[in-house]
């Protein structure tokens, strides 16, 4: 009997409730960073009614920027974090595509779906027609060629193009 996809619910649970606290963490971080800035404009208000001196308003201002750089450091270290939760989502949801199946007298069938045929026939149809009037090379022989070229590159700047042009073509000849 044929089966179709299901979702693991508790896995996708698992991925919402750490996009959830990971937003509920930076919406912390802004909450502090918003209460460090209120404090510093009270002691700053009590700075220009003279009530403190204006060192004690410089020390603290150092240390309000320190702070400052540690929160906004957090909250950008959750963003990138948060990026990455969210594209873990996103491909867990693209693994969810359903399959094509078909059914006909004989029973149901898995089907192979006709957009991905028309993918894979369109990209046979690129290479065979840049493939056209080209030799065809392996691929260690490509990366030979290519390890060739990177040692001619990194030879003396003395000697001329048409000698490593000429060495290489030996090369290619003898090889």
């Amino acid at each position: 009997m044929a089966k179709s996809k299901k979702m693991n619910e508790v896995r996708f649970a698992k991925i919402l409730k750490e996009l959830d606290a990971v937003g509920e963490n930076i919406l912390i971080r802004q909450n502090e960073k918003q209460s460090v800035m209120n404090d510093f404009d009270t002691e700053r208000d009590r700075y220009s009614k003279g009530r403190i001196s204006e060192d004690t308003v410089a020390s603290s201002a150092k240390k309000v920027n320190l702070e400052l750089l540690r929160l906004d450091k957090g909250i950008r270290n959750d963003i990138a974090r948060l990026s990455k939760l969210s594209a873990n989502a996103r491909d867990f949801a693209n693994m969810q595509a359903p399959k094509v199946f078909r059914a006909s007298v004989k029973g149901i069938k898995l089907a192979s779906s006709p957009a991905s045929k028309k993918a894979v026939n369109k990209k046979a149809k690129q290479r065979r027609t840049a493939m056209k009037g080209k030799v065809v090379v392996s691929r260690t022989q490509l990366a030979k060629e290519k390890a060739l070229d990177r040692k001619i590159s990194r030879k003396d700047s003395k000697v001329s193009k048409a000698q490593l042009a000429k060495e290489k073509s030996l090369d290619k000849k003898f090889s």
